[in-house]
């Protein structure tokens, strides 16, 4: 059983994951400035700002995992590279792994080709950028950060979001830099199934400082 915290253990893909970690039986403590619409049995909540630093500093203090979960939306905005800086601060060095739900825009198009989003921020509407370019710098920081620190980042496919209203499949495609599409020239995933493949390194590591994304 590993002790595991969600930052951001209310939203889309944080509530994933606190789910199917509760499932496997992991001890689990969600960190929201909201209580959850539906709270999973056996989670600790926890309703509080990440930028406090007493909420932040319970909320990782003797954990196995900490994954990153925030949305770069509303109050939080581009604060939350200033809390992965700290989250990195304070990890490196000890045994807590750090994982972070990113975006898909750092992702290649192909084997040694260009990110997403060097071919696509023109097309996208301005008030979308600054989310993005979050997901971008924190990749980086975690790529320029102490070799003591373990770290894994996660990039969702094109397509992943609420609104979406992916269907559940129970299975995910594993990928590393590269964004996977299925024969339809779809890219997406449930955020259930993408905590499938987060539990999966979670319980057995493979991508020590490094990225991996799924599909269905």
């Amino acid at each position: 059983m590993a002790r595991i915290t969600v930052l951001g253990g209310s939203g889309y893909a944080g509530a994933g994951v606190a789910a199917e970690a509760r499932k496997r039986g992991h001890e689990v403590t969600a960190v929201s400035r909201s209580a959850p619409t539906a709270p999973v049995a056996g989670v600790d909540y926890i309703a509080g700002s990440v930028l406090d630093d007493d909420v932040l500093e319970h909320a990782i203090s003797e954990r196995d995992v900490v994954v990153v979960a925030l949305s770069p939306r509303g109050g939080l905005g581009d604060q939350q590279e200033t809390v992965v800086q700290t989250l990195i601060q304070r990890l490196a060095g000890t045994p807590t792994r750090l994982g972070y739900i990113g975006g898909a825009s750092s992702l290649l198009t192909s084997a040694g080709g260009p990110r997403l989003w060097d071919v696509s921020h023109a097309d996208i509407p301005a008030e979308q950028k600054p989310e993005i370019q979050t997901g971008l710098n924190v990749f980086e920081l975690l790529q320029n950060s102490p070799d003591t620190l373990d770290w894994f980042y996660v990039s969702p496919p094109a397509d992943f979001g609420a609104w979406l209203n992916t269907p559940s499949k129970g299975n995910y495609v594993l990928g590393g830099d590269i964004l996977l599409r299925d024969t339809e020239g779809n890219s997406t995933i449930s955020a259930s199934d993408l905590a499938l493949a987060i539990l999966d390194e979670i319980e057995t590591p493979v991508h020590h400082r490094g990225r991996f994304t799924a599909i269905h």
